[in-house]
């Protein structure tokens, strides 16, 4: 069965004032990025980086899976420290630890410097055309604000995990970037490839958009990209979501 129908003509508009996007992943390309990075810094050919950098990241992804069951009253721990421990660790593990302090920095800042997809800035800017574009990244600040410069990304506004004090999926990241908006959930629309994201901002009554990436563990890797009709938009990319957004 093709996981990419095509649903035909626009599939959502209705009161839609605002899109919600994921960054990391949805709108960039962090593995690649990621890897060149390492080549570059590291210069140790024989580390494979793909599965590496795979490894680093399911090790972010697991510590924030754990912060985020600790809620909002827990204290604050900034995306670029848990990036940095992974590394660490990962480093020793593959007999790398003589690798000096700086490297160690400029390779944990790589996560700031995320490429986009090849669709996401002439899709955002289609799109900003008719509605409001924040980004609402588990990323740090500095970092959604740092990649967007350095991408040319037209986001109307920036919000992060970091502005409610714990990270997604607690419906306190998605509820206070509907109170920044000054929009009912209803009327904002929650845009990611993964579906955990989209499924939290649902159960919040947020419209969601499913957008399929499906290199973002890299070739051959297995990535969920079916369509499902639980979500009001379902696409290949930003440019095809602009599409079905009538933009």
């Amino acid at each position: 069965m093709d996981p990419w129908p095509d649903p035909g003509a626009v599939t959502v508009k209705g009161d839609v004032r605002a899109l919600l996007f994921d960054v990391q992943g949805t709108a960039t390309d962090f593995r690649s990025t990621v890897i060149e990075s390492a080549e570059r810094i590291v210069g140790d050919r024989s580390v494979d980086w793909g599965p590496f950098v795979d490894r680093w990241r399911a090790a972010y992804f697991a510590a924030l899976t754990g912060l985020a069951a600790r809620g909002p009253e827990a204290a604050w721990t900034s995306v670029h420290s848990v990036y940095r421990s992974a590394l660490d660790e990962l480093l020793a593990e593959h007999g790398l630890g003589s690798l000096g302090e700086p490297e160690r920095e400029e390779l944990t800042q790589s996560w700031q410097r995320l490429r986009p997809w090849p669709d996401t800035v002439p899709g955002l800017t289609r799109l900003r055309s008719r509605y409001t574009l924040a980004t609402l990244s588990n990323a740090d600040v500095g970092a959604v604000i740092g990649i967007a410069k350095a991408g040319g990304l037209p986001w109307d506004a920036v919000f992060a995990a970091e502005m409610f004090g714990t990270f997604k999926p607690e419906p306190a990241v998605y509820l206070g970037a509907a109170r920044y908006l000054g929009f009912e959930p209803a009327q904002i629309m929650m845009v990611a490839c993964h579906k955990y994201d989209i499924d939290a901002a649902a159960e919040l009554g947020f419209r969601t958009a499913f957008v399929a990436r499906p290199l973002e563990f890299g070739p051959g890797a297995k990535v969920d990209v079916a369509y499902e009709d639980r979500y009001d938009v379902n696409a290949s990319d930003f440019l095809d979501l602009a599409d079905r957004m009538g933009c």
